[in-house]
């Protein structure tokens, strides 16, 4: 089976344990690892890390694509790994860490982090340490179910380890479609003219000698944990379906749409689970994530390709996923996150994001990181890279939390990470708000009268028109502007 995976045969003298593998990562290096949504992550040699950290302590810098399952960004945490981690995570552990200031955590666009590699502005990578689906016979590395950063980090660092995954299927191969771009100032245009390009190689093209040592695992990917669609998630799609036809209606958009893109999460996930009871057929998506809702569009025949940069599913998706994935192989394609996520393709194929946000100001900006503004929850991950680039920048939310205590519609976001510059729509479960084309005046209206809750619907447009009565062409009221946030973090609640 192992040589089945290893078709370079003079690569299986290097065929070690983790912990010799995790004996090469030594204090101060710069490490680059798989993983991308809990999908395509290195799983045994980081483990080993971890507990060779709390024998023999030493620090490092950790680089990812996004985050990692299995628990491992907790375990290198408590073990003391982690010096300084990128480019985003969702662990726990991990977030109070950095939250303490014992991480100091770089939040950065996806589509960057290589690109910051290439010019030697980080870096460089001391290991990668990447999961492999199988070495080629040229020693090419085949990934498994993402392809993130890992890319590139295999091609720029100066030795490699991989981890053959025994448990991912032999027949991903054949998905990947590696493009490296070339470097500046004389980069040609990236290829991808249509969501089904392939425009790069099914592996990723190494020295074989920068292989310094080989690891055989057999672990699944950590699952998902999205939840199920329930009445609010439901209530955001219809309005988004309404919309959507109303554009069609307008002509600017016809029944295919535009290639759509969805972060990560319930609340995305369950917006285009919805687009399956739509009227929209022949529908292509340009992501980052293939969540459920991907396969629950193919296989209800409205979507009919879809590219990404990982396969990151619930238990039950999965079983059915790759239990027959020749099914869906020929639609779809992975692609290294900085194409899939690159402005350059996302303004080209005119893309549809739609992205969660923790809260929304009155005229539009957006905080989707930061608690209070301070504490650092995920990251922005790919959500910036689309929303400045894409035909139409939708956020959506609740608009409540914590059992009504929060208002996710606030006078001012105490932390922006996408302007009013970059919001096109924003929809709760209580409506929609078309911004286009509107001052920031008429967008508070919309805001105000569409999407916030009518618990705090009131005192929202109390502000706003007291501020309006200052003037201004973004009015506020500075002494007030932050006082829900004070407010809750008092009382624990923003209700007066």
């Amino acid at each position: 089976m192992v040589n089945d995976r290893i078709r370079l045969k003079s690569l299986l003298d290097k065929v070690t344990t983790p912990e010799a593998a995790a004996d090469l990562i030594k204090d101060g290096m710069v490490v680059g690892m798989s993983g991308f949504t809990r999908a395509g992550d290195a799983k045994a040699v980081p483990i080993a890390m971890a507990a060779k950290a709390k024998e023999q302590p030493f620090n490092i810098t950790l680089i990812t694509g996004a985050s990692l399952g299995h628990d491992i960004d907790r375990m290198l945490t408590e073990a003391g790994v982690l010096a300084r981690r990128m480019p985003f995570q969702v662990d726990r552990t991990l977030r109070a860490a950095i939250n303490r200031g014992d991480v100091m955590f770089i939040d950065q666009h996806l589509s960057e982090t290589v690109e910051h590699l290439r010019s030697n502005q980080l870096g460089p990578i001391d290991y990668a340490v990447v999961e492999a689906t199988a070495i080629s016979e040229e020693g090419g590395i085949v990934p498994t179910t993402s392809i993130g950063n890992s890319a590139s980090f295999a091609i720029l660092a100066k030795k490699i380890i991989v981890e053959i995954n025994l448990s991912q299927p032999a027949n991903l191969e054949g998905l990947h479609d590696i493009y490296i771009p070339t470097k500046r100032p004389t980069r040609t245009p990236i290829p991808v003219v249509a969501c089904e390009s392939r425009v790069g190689l099914p592996y990723v093209p190494i020295d074989p000698e920068k292989i310094a040592a080989i690891v055989v695992t057999d672990k699944k990917d950590s699952f998902s944990t999205v939840e199920a669609p329930d009445e609010g998630t439901q209530a955001i799609a219809g309005h988004l379906i309404d919309f959507f036809k109303g554009e069609v209606d307008a002509g600017r958009l016809d029944l295919t749409l535009q290639p759509l893109q969805a972060g990560i999460g319930t609340i995305a996930n369950s917006v285009l689970t919805g687009l399956v009871d739509g009227p929209f057929h022949d529908l292509r998506m340009y992501s980052e994530v293939l969540q459920d809702s991907t396969f629950d569009l193919l296989d209800s025949g409205k979507l009919v390709f879809a590219s990404g940069s990982s396969i990151t599913l619930s238990a039950a998706c999965s079983e059915r996923v790759f239990g027959q994935f020749e099914k869906y192989k020929d639609r779809l394609i992975l692609r290294p996150q900085e194409i899939s996520n690159h402005p350059e393709v996302i303004r080209r194929l005119g893309v549809i994001g739609i992205n969660t946000a923790l809260e929304v100001d009155i005229y539009g900006n957006i905080n989707s990181t930061h608690v209070n503004g301070t504490h650092m929850m995920n990251g922005i991950g790919g959500s910036g890279d689309f929303a400045r680039n894409a035909y139409l920048s939708i956020f959506v939310t609740k608009s409540l939390a914590k059992e009504g205590r929060i208002s996710s519609v606030v006078p001012m976001v105490p932390h922006v990470d996408h302007t009013e510059h970059d919001v096109d729509v924003i929809v709760t479960e209580n409506g929609l708000a078309d911004l286009r084309q509107l001052a920031p005046r008429e967008r508070a209206e919309q805001i105000i009268q569409h999407c916030a809750h009518p618990d705090y619907r009131e005192a929202l447009m109390d502000y706003f028109q007291r501020a309006a009565a200052r003037g201004g062409h973004t009015p506020h009221i500075l002494e007030e502007a932050f006082s829900w946030h004070t407010r809750q973090q008092v009382t624990g609640s923003m209700k007066a």
